[in-house]
């Protein structure tokens, strides 16, 4: 390389984290001096405002609009994202290169050892809808009230005091180092968020050789899912604002997806999963059903109730 690879990211701890694991896997796969990666931080609108849910203010696009400015304007030549975080529908001249193994997907529960030993009238500080509406579906004698910012800034909040509990995704804090903070909460009882534990490479569509390279580290299987639980949030034409859990498997070699739809106050959702090989066509045929089965305040929120 005449000049470092420029790796773009966040520049939270985890963010950082993520970038160095991408570095360190680039370097491997190509047998080159980690030096020959350049990690470039970029502050984003979701790092700087941190008083208000993301869906309030401009949703997933503030976590990635000034790295794709970046990306596309040549300042890096790559960017690493916690796929949960990428909006559904991506600018044409970015394309996602490719996917690590996935992390734990599940969810820790930090401040009590479950949610049934959540104290009566808790309050719970989480900014997902995702998260509020399973809780409330759980627990609605729980109070909601919003979270931002990193692990640390959510953990020092809960420290001081402002909440009972608050959730984390276990990816995050496995790749921090904190494997003791927090509850892992089955599956059965909370479907994580569509992409929760995948870290993405999106580099220019039309960089070959930048696709090339960042391709060398593709985890298959876990871009197979993850573009799966993707398609289902397109066929939902889901928000940010939107309460949706999603989870792509693999299970002797099929696909398998699981996905939950809730109303915002958790007291009405319904669930379905689907399994198949083609990962786009399953995720519309379990939308379509989803959405035929769903009680009015769950398909209402997706502008897709049956006729009457």
């Amino acid at each position: 390389m005449s000049q470092p690879f420029r790796i773009g990211t966040r520049g939270s701890p985890l963010a950082l984290t993520q970038a160095n694991l991408v570095r360190g896997l680039l370097a491997a796969a190509h047998d080159r001096d980690p030096l020959d990666f350049e990690i470039i931080p970029i502050r984003t609108t979701g790092d700087r405002v941190q008083d208000r849910p993301l869906a309030e203010i401009g949703g997933k696009a503030l976590w990635t609009k000034e790295l794709d400015r970046a990306l596309l304007d040549g300042e890096i030549d790559c960017a690493v994202h916690s796929m949960k975080d990428v909006e559904t529908i991506r600018p044409a001249a970015i394309t996602v290169a490719a996917m690590l193994a996935r992390a734990d997907v599940r969810d820790r529960l930090v401040g009590a050892a479950s949610i049934d030993e959540l104290p009566e009238g808790g309050v719970i500080g989480t900014s997902s809808p995702r998260r509020a509406a399973q809780l409330r579906k759980l627990r609605p004698d729980l109070s909601i009230i919003s979270f931002r910012g990193n692990v640390d800034t959510r953990l020092a909040k809960l420290g001081s005091g402002e909440a009972d509990a608050t959730l984390l995704a276990a990816a995050g804090l496995e790749r921090l180092g904190r494997h003791d903070v927090g509850t892992p909460i089955p599956l059965e009882m909370m479907l994580p968020a569509p992409s929760q534990g995948a870290i993405g490479i999106e580099v220019r569509a039309g960089d070959n050789a930048a696709r090339a390279l960042v391709g060398a580290v593709d985890h298959p299987e876990t871009s197979r899912c993850v573009w799966a639980e993707r398609a289902l949030l397109a066929a939902l034409d889901a928000d940010c604002h939107s309460p949706v859990a999603a989870h792509a498997r693999i299970v002797e070699g099929r696909l398998v997806l699981d996905a939950e739809l809730l109303s915002e106050d958790g007291g009405e959702h319904v669930n379905g999963s689907i399994t198949g090989d083609d990962g786009a066509a399953m995720a519309i045929a379990l939308a379509d059903d989803l959405i035929a089965r769903a009680p009015t305040a769950v398909c209402a929120r997706f502008g897709r109730c049956p006729p009457a």
